[in-house]
């Protein structure tokens, strides 16, 4: 074939379409392309079409024109691995994402708990992957010389795996995070795929229309001359073909690029639910152009002997824009695959191989450090391709090196699906198995593309009937059998660990995780910080904390265990996406260690609720219908109209329903997983009560809340733990308070009863040597002239007249607040009943050190009873004075408040008690000592006060001063008649 192109022509056209990339990743870079568009479930289905390497477009052709449609099963094995999506793709998907796993080696490492089974899958996937790599380079090195004729085209292919690598790198290495989302490398990706799917139908056309004249001239030569080409074309054993079915289904999911593409840069469940059937379509319109272009081939004659079986494409017409077209084609899908490929293999060797060996303590930028790293890697491994291509692919066709890397990758279908469906598979059975089965395959397909000599095949005892098979079938058959039979019986054998156990439990398609509940050393997340600047810097520390914290809407002063055990995995999730799982546990599990103290592990109940809810849309049948169960017994407790809280075997809080969050005041989100010693004032003490006491109930324990004091009863159960079960306590709080309060109604409804008894005997017994005293005292006005006895004689009239009134108020108090009728009220001056008052307070025997000032304007009058006034304020003031320290002062003051006067009593005592206060116009309520006082003053004057229409105020302390009490009565200046009256209000 002669060259259709120059070096030149060749070169601008490679770097033409490289610079399309560009643009078209610096358009989603900034935005011009909208992110709807960017982020649409097809744009990621056609990333997946990274897939359809350069395989798809030269190694198909090779392969069918050695084993006729046999070359369908590179499309059908992977369309199969979607298509079972659901129970395969989506539980590996949230594996990965909720471990933030963005590795083949990443899942191996942390299902199996060792840091060395992630190197060995990354030594695996290098070795695998490299024979790959080098089809791809080889592809566009065949590709320029059969286009140019140049005698060196491994360095214009070198050229073109430069561009490549600097594309990788700036597009896809600018987050240190391997586990970041990189949707302009996923629009890219997508751009290239409908490119080579576009140039592939549009090779597919040149053959059909080109070279045939439609399907009709197609069917005839198929029918005629092709019939012999066809039958010289020996079909493929049907053993052959289910082997490449499972290689390519295998390869699906385990080759690194398609590992990275399908978890770590998926959109959604639902988008990779959706590329179940929509992958599968796009590889059926990248397959079917393949017969067409070598039917167009064996039509023209293309000489293949000459031009290679996998490139029939140039072959098809002399024209340059069709070798363009398939020299397009194979630059988009090895690009593609190249690009992708180094992303996910960079981050594997940097996690698995460079941190392992040198631990990433102490660097001044951890981020810059692991990215240049990463970078240098993508470099590396694109280069080793080249090289692989240039000492070993030279010599090799495609099927060769894609076979070789389609087996060694299937070595890792065993421990793939352990992790899936066999929890008592042991790190020791895989790496055994594994090592066994790579083993084979080194000796048998590696080793031969070195040295170009026969594989080293063995064939077992009673598999004599391989004798005579290819050499990768048999390799293949022999590696995975004696891998999987190695790695039963080891892990029959040997015994699994409980970190093992935990990680299968956390990997099986059907997993709850039941995280244990212990504390950890660290009591909140500023100790967090403070932990792993030891291992990662002060600024590193300091990001990851409050990255966590952020992505947990937690506060860094959150104390409670619960809270404290999921920053924990939230971190170490966050840093295996920056390092790896196996660097990330040595460092939390070293810096952030749990404290066991002897402490028996228990369930973290909260957590695995927590996972129910989320796992719940996935349950069919019974577990379907005890979930709904679970759900329902759960609403129970929540919306229980009494309050409830539990607690585990550890003093961990479990759950605070509805009712006991609105008690409260505190949202149950806040406190669950928190200790009891550590719940707000007053619940730590309250529960921790009822709790440590051998008693099951509380009555009317008195609390003050926000909404005020109220009374509390608690009811505790002990639940035994069982062989299976776990323990606990359960309290339950009713609110008492309303029940109180009418308790506390009915005690004084039973002692105003009591009082009225009393009243009446009282008046009764006190009526009649009054009335005597006074007629006596009347009598003696007539029985005498001498002033002074006349004075004596009116002084006891006026007395008796005066226990006449306060015995009449007493009972009017007593029978329902009804006040003394027919009082006439008069003008009384203020400062006049202050003196009357001053007055009779002087003639007491005690208080003489206690100081009196009447600061009562002389102009203000009210209308009012004035002796029933004076009672009021002799009563004050004998409070006030006994209140009074020695030395102290009592003060009377007065002034127009509106359209009433303000009186008001100050003294310099101690002030009144806020619990007595709220009672002191209850009769028998007094701050004296026993015997000193009867508590029926106050009364009194609240109903003589009432009866003149008043209010009364206390302030204790009055503003402005530390001491005191100042009690202030407002009287109307006129009295309103009528039936309108209202009852006085007090601010006690």
């Amino acid at each position: 074939m002669n060259a259709s192109l120059s070096v030149t022509a060749v070169l601008l056209l490679g770097s033409g379409y490289l610079g399309l990339l560009f643009l078209c990743a610096l358009a989603v870079e900034r935005g011009w392309i909208p992110s709807r568009i960017a982020r649409h479930p097809a744009v990621y289905t056609l990333a997946l079409g990274v897939y359809a390497s350069a395989w798809a477009v030269y190694g198909s052709l090779e392969l069918a024109s050695a084993a006729g449609y046999g070359y369908l099963a590179y499309y059908l094995g992977v369309a199969g691995a979607f298509l079972l999506a659901p129970v395969l793709l989506l539980p590996i998907q949230r594996m990965t994402r909720t471990h933030q796993l963005s590795s083949l080696a990443d899942l191996f490492a942390f299902r199996f708990r060792s840091r060395w089974v992630g190197s060995l899958i990354t030594l695996v996937s290098l070795l695998a992957v490299l024979p790959l790599l080098a089809l791809q380079v080889q592809t566009l090195g065949s590709a320029i010389h059969l286009m140019t004729g140049s005698a060196t085209p491994g360095l214009l292919a070198l050229g073109f795996c430069a561009l490549i690598a600097l594309f990788a790198i700036l597009f896809g290495a600018r987050h240190t995070r391997l586990h970041a989302r990189h949707d302009t490398l996923l629009a890219t990706i997508a751009v290239e795929s409908l490119v080579k799917l576009a140039a592939m139908l549009a090779l597919g056309g040149v053959a059909l229309f080109g070279i045939f004249d439609g399907p009709a001239d197609l069917q005839a030569w198929l029918d005629g001359p092709g019939l012999a080409e066809q039958a010289a074309i020996p079909p493929l054993d049907p053993a052959h073909w289910r082997t490449l079915l499972l290689l390519f289904f295998a390869a699906a999911f385990l080759m690194p690029h398609m590992f990275h593409m399908t978890f770590a840069e998926t959109l959604s469940r639902r988008a990779l639910l959706q590329a179940g059937w929509s992958l599968p379509l796009y590889l059926l319109l990248m397959a079917l152009p393949i017969p067409l272009i070598l039917w167009g081939a064996q039509r023209v004659g293309v000489n293949a002997e000459l031009l290679g079986t996998a490139y029939l494409a140039f072959g098809l017409s002399d024209a340059w824009w069709v070798d363009a077209l398939a020299f397009i084609a194979g630059l988009a899908a090895a690009s593609g695959t190249m690009i992708i490929i180094a992303l996910a293999l960079s981050g594997m060797i940097l996690n698995h191989i460079v941190l392992v060996a040198h631990p990433p303590a102490y660097q001044p930028d951890l981020y810059r450090w692991l990215r240049w790293l990463r970078r240098a890697l993508i470099a590396a491994v694109i280069f080793g391709g080249w090289l692989l291509y240039r000492t070993v692919g030279v010599h090799h066709d495609l099927t060769a090196l894609g076979i070789t890397a389609f087996v060694g990758m299937a070595q890792c279908l065993p421990g793939m699906l352990a992790v899936l469906y066999w929890p008592g598979a042991n790190r020791k059975g895989m790496v055994s198995g594994l090592m066994v089965g790579v083993s084979i395959w080194l000796a048998g397909l590696w080793l031969p593309l070195l040295t170009a000599q026969p594989g080293l095949v063995i064939i077992p005892p009673g598999l004599e009937a391989l004798q005579g098979e290819p050499t990768w079938y048999v390799v293949t058959l022999v590696a995975l059998a004696a891998n999987i039979i190695t790695f039963i019986l080891v892990s029959l054998l040997t015994r699994t660990s409980e970190g093992e156990r935990a990680a299968a439990e956390a990997c099986s398609v059907d997993a709850v995780i039941r995280p244990k509940r212990l504390p950890l050393s660290a009591a909140n997340g500023a100790e967090f910080q403070r932990q792993l600047a030891q291992a990662l810097g002060e600024d590193v520390a300091e990001r990851e904390v409050t990255r966590a914290l952020s992505a947990l809407h937690m506060s860094a002063d959150d104390s409670r265990p619960y809270a404290l055990r999921r920053l924990r995995d939230r971190i170490q999730a966050n840093l295996s996406g920056l390092m790896g799982p196996s660097v990330a546990q040595d460092i939390v599990d070293r810096f952030l260690p749990y404290q066991r103290n002897g402490q028996a592990e228990t369930d973290d109940i909260h957590f695995v609720e927590s996972r129910l809810e989320a796992y719940r849309s996935r349950l069919t049948g019974l577990a379907r219908e005890l979930d709904g169960l679970r759900r329902y017994h759960r609403r129970t407790l929540t919306q229980l109209p009494i309050g409830l809280c539990a607690f585990g075997d550890d003093g961990e809080l479990l759950m605070w329903n509805d009712a006991l969050a609105e008690l409260s005041g505190i949202s149950g989100a806040s406190v669950i997983g928190a200790r009891r010693d550590s719940l707000p004032a007053p619940w730590g003490e309250l529960l921790g009560r009822i709790l440590e006491q051998q008693h099951s109930h509380l009555y009317k324990q008195q609390v003050s809340l926000a909404a005020g004091t109220r009374y509390l009863t608690l009811h505790k159960a002990i639940l035994q733990p069982g062989d299976a079960e776990r323990g606990g306590s359960v309290i339950l709080v009713e609110d008492h308070s309303e029940m109180k309060w009418l308790e506390d109604e009915l005690v004084h409804a039973a002692r105003l009863a009591s009082i009225g008894q009393l009243s009446a005997g009282v008046a009764h017994e006190i009526g009649n040597p009054i009335t005597g005293i006074s007629s006596l005292a009347q009598n003696l006005r007539y029985d005498t002239d001498d002033p002074e006895v006349l004075e004596t004689a009116e002084q006891i009239q006026q007395l008796t007249d005066r226990v006449s009134r306060i015995v009449s108020s007493l009972v009017g108090f007593a029978h329902g607040g009804r006040h003394v009728q027919g009082t006439v009220f008069q003008p009384v001056v203020v400062a006049e009943v202050g003196e009357e008052a001053l007055h009779l307070i002087h003639l007491a025997r005690s208080g003489e050190d206690v100081g009196y000032r009447n600061l009562c304007p002389p102009a203000l009058v009210i209308d009012g009873d004035a002796q029933r006034l004076v009672q009021v304020l002799v009563n004050l003031l004998s409070n006030a004075r006994d209140a009074s320290p020695a030395g102290g002062e009592v003060v009377i003051d007065a002034y127009r408040d509106g359209d009433g006067v303000s009186l008001t009593v100050t003294d310099q005592g101690p002030g009144i008690d806020p619990e007595i206060r709220d009672h002191l116009f209850e009769p028998f309520t007094t701050t004296k000592a026993p015997g000193e006082g009867t508590g029926l003053g106050l009364p009194l004057v609240y109903s003589i006060i009432a009866e003149h229409h008043g209010q009364i105020h206390i302030d204790s302390p009055p503003p402005g001063r530390d001491a005191g009490t100042r009690i202030r009565l407002w009287l109307p200046i006129t009295r309103e008649d009528g039936n309108d009256r209202h009852e006085p209000d007090s601010d006690c």
